[in-house]
């Protein structure tokens, strides 16, 4: 009997890691959070109970891999002392031009349909998981900590405003996203990014 090589045991492990992920998140948007069970996820990816546990601690477990993964298509890079950081973002609030924070809310506009799925079962999962909605918290305010920095090294505001201007900014992005998502505004028929742009200029920008 011949032994793998550990390079291809870890590469079939990952494979399998993914793949519980990915049907997880399939279930998460077609089922709903709650409704989706571990066996329900292990019978989707062709494994066991025993398998998913062995990747995965517990669905929160897994919902913590779904924000890393949704980290990663974002581009936020890790950052000591901080769990996740754009460095695009603090540019574009930095500069504080319309045109570059309406470039920014474009290219994070272009990456909806991509992000779709992990935004919509961590919202969920949010609004009937304490644990849950404190870690989503957490990663909210890694976003608003990158718009406070822009307008801190800007020297931009009143120092006192500038991380509620960061949360109200946040909010007005994140239900421009979930109305898309939802299939409740058309982005080619509504200007709808048009007006998140000169909102966040407004809020955050060199006026």
């Amino acid at each position: 009997m011949t032994t793998q090589p550990k390079n291809q045991r870890q590469i079939q492990k990952e494979a399998t890691r993914q793949r519980i992920l990915s049907s997880a998140l399939e279930l998460f948007v077609s089922r709903g959070y709650v409704a989706t069970t571990v066996d329900d996820i292990a019978a989707a990816a062709n494994t066991t109970r025993v398998t998913f546990y062995s990747h995965f601690e517990s669905r929160r477990e897994l919902m913590r891999a779904v924000i890393h993964e949704l980290d990663t298509i974002l581009e936020r890079r890790d950052e000591p002392g901080r769990s996740s950081t754009a460095s695009s973002l603090v540019a574009a609030v930095r500069e504080g031009s319309h045109e570059m924070l309406d470039d920014w809310l474009r290219a994070q506009a272009a990456r909806w349909p991509l992000i779709k799925p992990y935004l919509l079962a961590v919202t969920e999962a949010a609004a009937v998981d304490a644990e849950m909605r404190a870690l989503m918290r957490g990663w909210i305010e890694e976003v608003v900590a990158d718009i406070r920095e822009g307008l801190d090294a800007a020297n931009r505001y009143e120092p006192g405003t500038r991380h509620f201007r960061g949360e109200l900014a946040y909010v007005a992005l994140e239900q421009t996203a979930l109305s898309w998502m939802r299939g409740e505004l058309d982005l080619t028929s509504e200007p709808a990014l048009d007006v998140l742009a000169e909102l966040w200029w407004k809020m955050l920008g060199a006026t």
